[in-house]
């Protein structure tokens, strides 16, 4: 039997709290258990790009891809589970709402491992769809008082500092450039569709925090390559998409301001948290299929356990 879910069913599912948990323990568990994460593939549409990523993840005993196309007529994801045992499709999962949960979700695990512990001022540049959980993730593992947010539209960023208040009850405020977010923040996430850099290094303070969550194309980055010079910390979820398709650091890499022998994956910091030294670090998010496939797996135990989704026989053999 498959189940099928629908982005309503994941909604009621999936918490932030859970998210946060699970991408952390799938990303510590990484390169430790035997799992494998297959970096995301593009393949062009007339009009857009179908993108296809896929992973296993020994520790949820489960395996899995995602894929979403972009395009004219906007986004639509899928993810498709299946057991690691024995192979059985568990589950086809509308993945709006998970890809944006698991992506804040991230931010929000790289923050804890990395920030200050009373960091709490938090700079947003962006606010799309994937911001607003940017902010809750990292208000999951910080106490937050002061979130300042930027976007081109002075009407986005005021409607996105009041949603802020009301949906966390934390104080937030528009402001009129990135310069004037990062003044003192504590914490930065740029999450935009920026193709050239929206903060500097100059900007930052000494133990500044930065997630850049918004480019997964080797020619964008949000990041200019001061920030990159500045930081003691440079973290990526996967190393090897990284070197594919983080323009944050694949730019500053052949510019000859870092090398890759400065980054280092996440995982690693989470098993040992002692490699982080302090001053500036930055994660540079690019959303990986294992994060993708663990918390996949936890919205179709949940849903079993609750009776929700819409069982099938697709995909069954017979004998």
């Amino acid at each position: 039997m498959t189940l099928l879910i629908r982005e309503e069913d994941v909604r009621r599912l999936l918490t932030m709290a859970d998210a946060v948990r699970l991408v952390r323990e799938a990303l510590a568990s990484q390169t430790t258990l035997g799992g494998q994460n297959l970096p995301r593939k593009r393949l062009d549409l007339n009009h857009g790009l179908l993108n296809i990523m896929s992973a296993s993840v020994p520790a949820a005993h489960a395996s899995g891809l995602k894929a979403y196309s972009v395009g004219r007529g906007g986004a639509r994801f899928l993810v498709a589970l299946w057991d690691r045992d024995d192979g059985r499709l568990l589950a086809l999962i509308e993945a709006d709402w998970l890809g944006r949960i698991r992506t804040g979700a991230a931010s929000g695990v790289a923050t804890d491992a990395l920030a200050a512990r009373n960091a709490a001022t938090l700079a947003v540049i962006g606010s799309g769809k994937q911001a607003r959980t940017q902010v809750h993730a990292i208000a999951t593992v910080r106490e937050l008082k002061d979130v300042r947010v930027f976007c081109r539209d002075p009407s986005h960023r005021s409607a996105f500092a009041r949603d802020v208040e009301s949906a966390l009850g934390v104080a937030a405020r528009p402001v009129d450039s990135p310069r004037d977010a990062l003044a003192d923040a504590e914490i930065v996430t740029t999450i935009t569709t920026a193709s050239e850099p929206v903060i500097e290094g100059e900007w930052l303070g000494a133990t500044c925090h930065v997630n850049a969550a918004g480019s997964n194309f080797a020619g964008r980055r949000e990041l200019g390559s001061s920030v990159l010079k500045m930081a003691n910390t440079i973290a990526v979820d996967s190393l090897e998409q990284a070197r594919i398709e983080a323009g944050d650091l694949l730019i500053p890499i052949e510019e000859g301001v870092i090398s890759w022998d400065e980054v280092t994956e996440l995982g690693e910091f989470l098993r040992d948290p002692t490699q982080h030294s302090g001053g500036v670090s930055v994660f540079k998010s690019l959303g990986v299929a294992v994060e993708d496939v663990a918390v996949a797996r936890f919205v179709y135990d949940r849903a079993m356990a609750e009776g929700l989704g819409e069982s099938t026989t697709f995909g069954e053999i017979a004998r």
